[in-house]
């Protein structure tokens, strides 16, 4: 049963439609009946049996059909000649002769041609040699997933002088390996190891192929290391034209309670830096048997130029400023309810950048930080919570302080009691809280004070109601629901304007921000208020769906009074009774269009502060259009433009390699432009052709490093169906920057059924 493992096997408890029927196997094959069939039979009973024209024969899974079988009952052996055809494990055999002993499946076929039909793959040898049920040896074999009538020969090709095939081992050893396309060998090896199913397996992996102007051509290859079941590394040496060899290392484990990763780049030589460099990120989470679980992650570069060198390196949303954290938390039952303890240690590696005006500002260091919270359980429907914390706060080298850092100490401890009713079209939920701080720093602040603190009350109410009816927009039943909202925020006045700030700012404009009951998000200030927020969404539902078809939604903060605590020791107190107006909506009623926009306005100015808008036209698949539209009044004008389109689509169907333009191009990309700066921030520009059996692409990756710089970095791709991919990889640049992007092509072997650790990349 050598060929099971090369067909794509159903996951548990799904069901799939199959064109194959499959056939009983091991034991339970072995004791089935023999069943022969043809236009004329002729049989000695328990010596041999001869069969011409039609003839089917079936014994131990295995099916043959052929012009004429001969059948030695003693041996065991079938002889077939003329249009013999094998279907065995969901592979299927034909040529001009086999002779095969079918229980203990030993034998040959000479000159077959074979087919794959799951993997829509095939070729050619000139013999197989069947050793046994789970070996086989082909000789002068040819496979490719193109089309292979005609005297032309396919588009892509892969030439072995011999494969050796072991089921048991999953292990495919093909010797003198040549990969051919389009008539131009690319790939040589002498020998190529490969699995036979989507099971990992150790082996070589297809070179990686890259281009950049800071590190010039790449050139990689991947060792991929099963190392166990539940352990695997990915080692890839690789040669930087401009810099050096260089090393990329990847462990991966999973225990029962444990899971991680390691990555490692390494470049012992940077020829350009004439220094060694390097880069890595750990990860792991684990959890014990007592409840405690506990989490690392940690990043860290030997320089502060290496984001702008090796930007692909760096797997972070914040190149220049990388986190290193520790982190446990336990959670247990008490008598009057769940506690949550926590403890973590971060610290930040702040990364300078060539251009002194791009300086950043870093976060404070928790050193440590630890933490309780307590979720009591109250009678009468009242809900409480609390939390107290104890940080050590420090800065980190490169921080971008323009005076001196107040490293300290900070206690805190928030308390809340609230007692909301909730019914099915309104709520009503009243709330008191506390919050309490102190201080302990280093240096004195601007008062001389090494100590401070202060205990802030406050109390809110927040209100809804919810109303719905039908109705029926473009001939589509809906349900609309129309829900006004009323926050009051009443929160004491206490002077903070000398104690340090280690963890607050300001809180983004939006929805969420606007019902908040805190101005700033963290503690360091609890701005005072006496407010009222009002607003209302409305929303129109399918009928039949539940999808979210249209909503609008508008909210506004009325000041009862003036806001006295402020981010800036200097800043003036809030005077205005109106604060800026929220307007936002999205609506997908229009087929095939998604429109989203919202508006930050100013009643004071009668100007618009922030506007966003996009726009994504999806009419089918593999076609998508988007447009964004960012602006922030004195800061940033941004466009961007993303596409997914369909360009040519040839008629020719593609039969070898002068075959013609069958396939189809898409051209692909994403432009970031900045208006305020005139300038293109970020792009990424490619095509793709699908030429059916093969994939190519190019894409040109052009990032920002500074106002002045930037990297560009070329990536060539080709993708042959049912074998593998070839060159750089882009499609993860794609689907992360391109909305709506979708892969041309699934592989027809996914990865691993275990998504915590799957298989080699």
């Amino acid at each position: 049963m050598w060929l099971t493992s090369l067909a794509v096997q159903a996951q548990p408890l799904w069901l799939k439609p199959d064109g194959v029927l499959s056939q009983p196997q091991g034991g339970q094959a072995r004791q089935r009946p023999i069943v022969l069939r043809a236009d004329r039979l002729s049989a000695r009973p328990d010596f041999d049996a001869l069969a011409e024209g039609h003839v089917e024969y079936r014994r131990a899974g295995t099916v043959i059909r052929a012009d004429r079988l001969h059948y030695d009952v003693l041996g065991d052996l079938a002889d077939a000649r003329g249009n013999v055809r094998i279907e065995r494990d969901n592979a299927r055999f034909w040529g001009p002769q086999l002779q095969l002993q079918v229980q203990r499946f030993e034998g040959f076929f000479l000159q077959p041609e074979f087919e794959f039909p799951l993997l829509g793959s095939g070729g050619r040898a000139a013999r197989v040699d069947f050793l046994d049920h789970s070996r086989a040896r082909l000789s002068d074999a040819r496979y490719s997933s193109c089309p292979r009538e005609g005297p032309g020969e396919p588009d892509w090709l892969l030439r072995t002088t011999r494969i050796h095939i072991d089921q048991e081992r999953n292990e495919g050893l093909a010797e003198g390996a040549v990969l051919q396309f389009l008539g131009v060998p690319i790939l040589g090896l002498p020998v190529l190891s490969f699995p036979l199913s989507d099971e990992r397996k150790s082996g070589w992996l297809p070179p990686n192929i890259a281009l950049d102007n800071r590190s010039g051509f790449e050139f990689g290859v991947p060792y991929y290391w099963n190392i166990a079941p539940n352990r695997d590394a990915t080692i890839t040496p690789t040669l930087l034209t401009r810099r050096g060899l260089a090393a990329n290392v990847e462990w991966r484990y999973l225990e029962p309670a444990d899971r991680g990763r390691l990555v490692a780049d390494l470049l012992p030589r940077d020829r350009v830096a004439d220094r060694a460099r390097h880069a890595w990120q750990f990860e792991h989470e684990g959890q014990l048997r007592a409840g405690l679980r506990y989490q690392a992650a940690v990043q860290r570069v030997s320089d502060d130029a290496f984001w702008e060198d090796f930007p692909r390196w760096i797997a972070s949303d914040t190149p220049r400023l990388l986190n290193q954290q520790l982190r446990a938390e336990w959670p247990w039952q008490t008598a009057v309810g769940p506690v949550l303890g926590y403890a973590r240690v971060q610290h930040w590696q702040v990364l300078s950048a060539r251009d002194t005006s791009a300086t950043i500002v870093a976060p404070y260091q928790r050193s440590p930080q630890l933490g309780v919270r307590l979720q009591p359980r109250m009678p009468g429907g009242l809900q409480a919570a609390l939390e107290t914390e104890l940080n050590r706060f420090t800065r980190p080298t490169n921080a971008g302080d323009t005076g001196t850092p107040a490293s300290g100490w900070r206690w805190h401890a928030a308390a809340q009691v609230s007692r909301p009713w909730r019914e099915a079209g309104w709520w009503f939920a009243p709330k008191f809280s506390l919050n309490a701080a102190r201080y302990a720093t280093d240096r004195p602040m601007d008062d001389g004070r090494t100590r401070a603190g202060r205990v802030v009350p406050s109390v809110s109410v927040d209100a809804g109601l919810v109303f719905e009816r039908a109705s029926r927009w473009f001939g589509r039943e809906q349900r609309q629901t129309l829900e006004p909202r009323l926050l009051y925020v009443n929160t004491a006045y206490r002077d903070q304007s000398q104690l340090p700030l280690y963890d607050t700012g300001a809180r983004d404009f939006n929805t969420v921000s606007l019902f908040s009951e805190t101005a700033y998000a963290g503690i360091d200030r609890i701005a005072d208020a006496h407010q009222v927020t009002i607003g209302a969404v409305t929303r129109w539902r399918d009928a039949l769906t539940g999808a979210e078809t249209l909503r609008l939604g508008a909210a506004q903060r009325l000041r009862l009074r003036d806001q006295r605590v402020t981010l800036g020791e200097s800043a003036d107190a809030l005077t205005e009774r109106v604060s800026d107006l929220l307007l936002e909506g999205s609506t997908s009623l229009v087929p095939h269009w998604q429109f989203d926009a919202g508006v930050q306005y100013n009643p004071d100015s009668r100007r618009a502060v922030r506007s966003n808008a996009t726009v994504v036209y999806t009419p089918g698949p593999f076609r998508t259009l988007s447009a964004s539209y960012l602006f922030a009044r004195g800061l940033s004008e941004q466009l961007s433009l993303g596409w997914q389109w369909p360009v040519y689509r040839g008629t020719a169907r593609p039969m070898g390699a002068a075959g013609g333009c069958g396939g189809t191009w898409y051209a692909v990309g994403r432009v970031n432009y900045s208006m305020a700066d005139s300038r293109v921030t970020g792009s990424i520009v490619g095509a793709e052709y699908d030429a059916g059996c093969w994939i190519g692409r190019i894409v040109v990756e052009r990032q920002s490093t500074s106002s002045t710089q930037s990297t560009t970095r070329l990536m060539l791709q080709l993708e042959l169906s049912g074998l593998s991919r070839l060159g750089s990889n882009p499609l993860q640049v794609l689907k992360d920057n391109i909305p709506g992007y979708r892969l041309l092509r699934e592989s027809p072997l996914q990865a691993s059924t275990d998504a915590s650790l799957p298989g080699p990349p």
